[in-house]
This record gives structure tokens, C-alpha cells and sequence, in this order.
């Protein structure tokens, strides 16, 4: 039976230890890859816990945005032709915005587009802001059409509304994009669709009549 043999050096006798494998540093790699994955589970997990309860806690609704008033500042209907007519319009629109939560929204840009029997004339914007827990806000756009061609037959409804009827009804449509802000963080972005229905009297340069729907919340 043949013995290993061992290194001398200067009389003194060394044993050989041999490196360590690959094998066990992959294992202690992949051991410690495992370790962080579940801290960092177990941390995305208590985010959300506590996000939950701090969303029960505070029960957040739906941001209320309603067109108030309307101020028809100038309508200008006019036949260019026998089968064209140009309208111009400039009104102001009153917007108040009511937040009944505990916390903050933060409203984006939001856009609304004026139209007759669908054919879009003109476009007013509201800039996005910031509204503090239990506020109301009260916002003010300004739509201007600035003689806008009409043809053939939505030309001959428009000369006829207004030479026969002295009324003319438009429709205000546009999206209200907000986001609830809760312990610095901001929740998915919400929407609320605005349309509305204005009646007004070319001849006398007022509103007659206003009705608006508010198709609710969607993410």
C-alpha cells in the first residue's frame, strides 16, 4: 500500500490541500442570488400590504369635475355660398372641480373639443394642477372657432337652426385625467369623460340650454 507523498521543504514536512472547487462557489452564488430574491419579495409584499391598508384607510373616490357656467361671447353663422356656411363662436366655460377625499389629486392637462352634429370646430385645454383635500377649484377655458367651413348639408342644418329655430346645439366633449396622490405616492391614472350639451340663440348671443353627462370612472 503506496502512501502520498508530501512536500518538504528544508526538512519540514507540508501537507497539500487542494484549491476549492467551482462546484461549491456556484452553489454559494446561487444560494445567495436566492436569499436576496426573497428579501426583495418579502419587501415588495409589505409595500403592497401596507398600500392596501393605507387605501382602505382612506377609501378614495372619484374626482368630481362639472361644467358650471357657459358664456357665449360671440357667434357669427354666415352662408358663403349655396351650399357652404362659415361659423365663428367664442365662449368661456366655467369648470369646478370638487375633491372629497382625505387626500390630494393631481389633475393632468385635459382637452375639450366643441362640436356640431359631430363635426369638431373647435378646441379648448385646461393645464394640469395640483387640488388639496377637501377644495373645490373653479377653472376657466375659453373655445374660440374661427370661421370654420361648413359644407353641403351640415351648411343648410347650421343656416337653418339659425334663421328658422334662433338655435343652434353644440356638443362639449373631452376627458378629465387625475391621479390621487396618497403618502407621496400616485395612483393609477384615472378618467372621467365629459359631455355636454349646449343650446344657444345666435340672434341673441346666449345660452339657452345646458345638459351634461359624466359616464363615470375608468382606469
Amino acid at each position: 500500500m503506496t502512501s502520498r507523498p508530501t512536500a518538504t521543504t528544508n526538512g519540514a514536512h507540508h501537507r497539500y490541500y487542494p484549491p476549492p472547487s467551482s462546484s461549491s462557489s456556484s452553489a454559494s452564488f446561487r444560494g445567495c442570488c436566492c436569499c436576496l430574491f426573497l428579501l426583495f419579495s418579502f419587501l415588495a409584499l409589505l409595500i403592497l400590504a401596507v398600500a392596501l391598508v393605507v387605501i382602505l384607510a382612506v377609501k378614495p373616490k372619484k374626482p368630481e369635475f362639472d361644467l358650471q357656467q357657459v358664456a357665449v361671447q360671440y357667434v357669427g353663422i354666415s352662408p358663403t355660398t349655396a351650399s357652404s356656411a362659415t361659423v365663428s363662436l367664442n365662449i368661456r366655460m366655467l369648470f369646478t372641480a370638487a375633491n372629497d377625499n382625505k387626500v390630494g389629486i393631481k389633475y393632468r392637462e385635459s382637452r375639450f373639443t366643441i362640436m356640431y352634429r359631430g363635426i369638431p370646430l373647435g378646441r379648448g385645454t385646461i393645464p394640469g394642477f395640483d387640488q388639496p383635500a377637501h377644495s373645490v377649484r373653479r377653472i376657466q377655458t375659453a373655445i374660440v372657432v374661427d370661421r370654420v367651413n361648413l359644407m353641403q348639408a351640415d351648411a343648410a342644418d347650421l343656416v337653418r337652426d339659425t334663421s328658422l329655430y334662433d338655435r343652434v346645439e353644440l356638443r362639449v366633449v373631452g376627458d378629465v385625467g387625475a391621479k390621487i396622490r396618497i403618502l407621496g405616492f400616485t395612483s393609477p391614472g384615472v378618467q372621467v369623460s365629459v359631455d355636454c350639451t349646449l343650446a344657444i340663440s345666435p340672434r341673441r348671443q346666449t345660452l339657452i340650454n345646458k345638459q351634461c353627462g359624466f359616464d363615470g370612472l375608468s382606469v
